[in-house]
């Protein structure tokens, strides 16, 4: 059973909702521990100052930030104040509400799940029921982790989840990219045969279960062989020989072979 990482309210207008978050992700991947490479066991990483010459305790840490060559100095004490000053810290504060439609998925960073604390159960069903069929999102903010973070509520199945966003100063202007800017205009041949390819290739609806991690799938299989002692063969990669073809040639071979697959 997951724990509950944050606990407050919901809050907006003279609305006040008891909730408590869960992380919405599990652990993804597979999970590796460093070792020595003579004993083979587990190292520890050490918070080491080079200047000092000596490896300092967690609990002595000062935070600070850089300001030229120079550091300014914040007291745990002073960013506490700070924090209880801010209605966010206890509360998920909703500023406005705007349809989903309207976020673009690039400012999604993450998301977890709200779920009622018993006092809050019949008004945390009714805002979920609003969000369902007002098709919106709602917008706050809420301080998580020593930061505060815009957040966009909306419903998921039986729930709320809060997905945090990235405020718009921490999304790159896509004008920085140099290489974006040498894009060239598509003839119409062209761009027929793409937008017939993306048909041929789309499905009715995403059905996330048809995609697996294969790399984890091989890791596990390789960790679980080793673990029985099992010789490990090395499979030979069949490389395919690959022919030099314009685009116009690349689309009509592509779309052929999935024409022949359907």
């Amino acid at each position: 059973m997951p724990k509950a990482i944050w606990k407050g309210s919901i809050s907006f207008g003279l609305v006040n909702i008891p909730v408590k978050v869960y992380s919405g992700i599990g652990q993804a991947g597979v999970k590796f521990t460093s070792l020595c490479p003579y004993c083979k066991k587990p190292i520890r990483h050490k918070r080491w100052c080079d200047n000092c010459k000596k490896e300092i305790r967690f609990e002595d840490l000062l935070k600070g930030f850089k300001v030229g060559e120079e550091y300014v100095i914040l007291k745990k004490e002073e960013l506490e104040r700070i924090k209880a000053r801010l209605k966010t810290t206890k509360t998920i504060e909703i500023y406005e509400f705007v349809d989903l439609a309207q976020i673009d998925p690039i400012f999604y960073e993450t998301f977890y799940y709200l779920v009622p604390e018993e006092t809050g159960i019949k008004a945390y069903s009714l805002f979920a029921e609003a969000l369902r069929l007002t098709n919106k999102a709602a917008l706050g903010k809420v301080v998580m982790r020593n930061k505060e973070y815009l957040v966009a509520l909306r419903t998921y199945k039986k729930g709320i989840t809060m997905h945090v966003l990235h405020y718009l100063d921490e999304i790159r202007d896509v004008e920085e990219i140099e290489e974006l800017k040498g894009l060239v205009t598509i003839g119409e041949q062209e761009l027929n045969l793409a937008l017939a390819l993306i048909d041929k290739l789309s499905a009715e609806k995403f059905d996330p279960a048809k995609f697996k991690d294969e790399y984890k799938e091989a890791v596990k299989k390789l960790i679980e062989s080793k673990l029985k002692g099992e010789e490990i063969k090395e499979e030979e990669e069949k490389e395919e020989e690959k022919k030099a073809v314009s685009l116009m040639e690349a689309l009509k071979e592509s779309l052929e072979k999935v024409k022949v697959k359907t």
